[in-house]
């Protein structure tokens, strides 16, 4: 009977139309939320592991993984459409396949969430690092300080672990981002990637791009075009801001699709732009062992090889990849300002996913989930404090001692299954409740939902072999923690459907 517990969609409905919201958005401002919401860390921080793994044709890996979230995106915005609400993926699953794939869900969302928040505090670590301390005060962090284990000599990355637990800090009191600031922060990163492509490609050099794909199409153990592409994955995530808002906008059947199609595909386009002025000015192959096997990214073998002198102004071994393209073409003072652009807008995002993981864990226990004691809200700051002080632990000790590129990989192995069950319930709902009343449609469903399955899946198994490990053992613990208490202690199981409709504000958009 645990497949039975379904928490209507109608009763969902019930509690999103108590608060209704002014449809004013038109495609223009969807467009412009895309694309502020996508440009994020992604593109700032994995350039140079998407090197390693597909070394120029990363170019096309950012087709491919853009590609997956268009359809994606189509697909969640009909459900996000017909119930605007907290919860994400897991509201929506929980209202057509039931609380335990719902539980599988919202758990997959806590990883994803947290996990890409780790990333982000390794990526700012990096420009913080170089462009800041080391390029502009002539200060260089001792080697175990500055990063974890997996380089030779490393321990711990503390600037990461400041940078989260402050973000942490921050969340616990209170303080969150205005549209001003956030405006702002947008504009700070579309400008420094435009001076980058401006800069990098009257420079380029045809014979950087040979050869083309030195790691094939499909490669082994996240390796090649396709491999590269579920690494950058994380550099679109951030785009279901523009399905979510379909409640305020006008005529979402056409601005839906045209935000959606027009932000991604703009992305892209800056995405592959960027890849092609990283390559083309400094070259990004990939760096071999002695058998001829690209090293793994995040690896202690690839970390040795980058302390080699002749490897050791590789693209695939910078840890802020377009600062140290532009210094190397000359520009080494653009290069710093790129280095503050990233050390000024990443924080921001490292504190949208925070505040959004600790959102999905108060739903959670708001249903009865997980325990009450987790969406106490503290007296004075009117947050919910304990699961925010415990997501900032996790967070600053994965970004303590695991690199950037392993940590995207395991946070894209959730957001791709969530992804995935968002597609399948878009079926389902098509089959079982055909006339009920959506304000967006997914154009040609029974295809595009379909797509969107096989490409979560097949990106999902183009993950390394440890990142694809991750998530059916985050899930096994999952389960474990459901059935010893969730199953118990569900407010649906007991017959109390809406004994945690109380609610927060929930995040702001979110981008990687």
């Amino acid at each position: 009977m645990i497949f039975g517990r379904v928490k209507s969609l109608d009763a969902i409905l019930a509690t999103a139309e108590k608060k209704s919201l002014h449809r004013s958005l038109g495609a223009f401002q969807l467009t412009m939320l895309g694309i502020g919401c996508v440009i994020g860390t992604g593109i700032f921080v994995l350039t140079s592991a998407a090197a390693q793994k597909a070394g120029p044709g990363m170019i096309l890996s950012f087709i491919v993984a853009g590609a997956v979230c268009v359809v994606a995106a189509l697909c969640y915005a009909e459900i996000a459409a017909m119930a605007p609400v907290a919860g994400s993926a897991y509201t929506y699953t929980y209202s057509v396949m039931g609380e335990l794939l719902a539980w599988t869900v919202g758990w997959a969302l806590i990883l994803e969430y947290a996990v890409a928040a780790s990333a982000v505090s390794v990526g700012w670590s990096g420009y913080f690092s170089g462009s800041i301390l080391r390029e502009t005060f002539g200060i260089d962090l001792p080697l175990w300080l500055a990063a974890g284990p997996y380089v030779p000599g490393g321990f711990i990355n503390l600037p990461a672990v400041v940078i989260s637990l402050l973000v942490t800090w921050l969340l616990m009191i209170g303080t969150t981002e205005s549209a001003r600031v956030n405006a702002v922060l947008v504009t700070i990163k579309v400008v420094a990637l435009t001076a980058f492509v401006a800069l990098t490609l009257p420079k380029t050099h045809g014979g950087n791009f040979e050869p083309f794909l030195p790691t094939g199409i499909l490669g082994s153990n996240g390796l090649g075009v396709v491999g590269a592409a579920a690494t950058i994955f994380f550099a679109y995530v951030g785009f279901d801001a523009v399905s979510t808002a379909a409640e305020e906008t006008k005529d979402p059947q056409r601005n839906v699709p045209i935000g959606l199609i027009a932000s991604l595909g703009i992305c892209t386009v800056f995405y592959m732009l960027v890849a092609a002025g990283a390559i083309g000015t400094i070259g990004g192959q990939p760096l071999f062992d002695a058998a001829g096997v690209p090293f793994t990214t995040g690896s202690p073998e690839l970390a040795r090889a980058c302390l080699i002198p002749a490897n050791a102004q590789a693209l695939v071994c910078s840890n802020e990849a377009l600062a140290h393209v532009l210094r190397q073409i000359g520009y080494a003072n653009v290069g710093n300002w790129m280095g503050y652009a990233a050390g000024l807008a990443l924080p921001s995002v490292i504190l949208i996913l925070m505040f959004g993981q600790t959102r999905i864990f108060f739903v959670m226990s708001r249903d009865g989930l997980l325990p009450e004691v987790l969406s106490r809200v503290h007296p004075k700051w009117k947050t919910p404090y304990i699961v925010t002080a415990i997501t900032g632990v996790f967070v600053a000790f994965a970004a303590a001692f695991l690199p950037v590129g392993q940590l995207a990989d395991i946070a894209n192995a959730g957001t791709l299954y969530a992804f995935m069950m968002v597609a399948i319930a878009l079926l389902i709902l098509r089959k079982r409740e055909p006339n009920r009343h959506r304000p967006f449609r997914t154009p040609a469903a029974w295809i595009v939902a379909p797509l969107t399955i096989v490409g979560c899946i097949g990106l999902y198994f183009s993950l390394p072999y440890e990142a694809m490990a991750v998530l059916p053992i985050w899930g096994a613990v999952g389960l474990v923690i459901y059935f010893l208490y969730g199953y118990r202690k569900s407010y649906l199981g007991r017959g109390m459907a809406d004994g945690g409709e109380t609610d927060i504000d929930m995040a702001p958009p979110g981008a990687h």
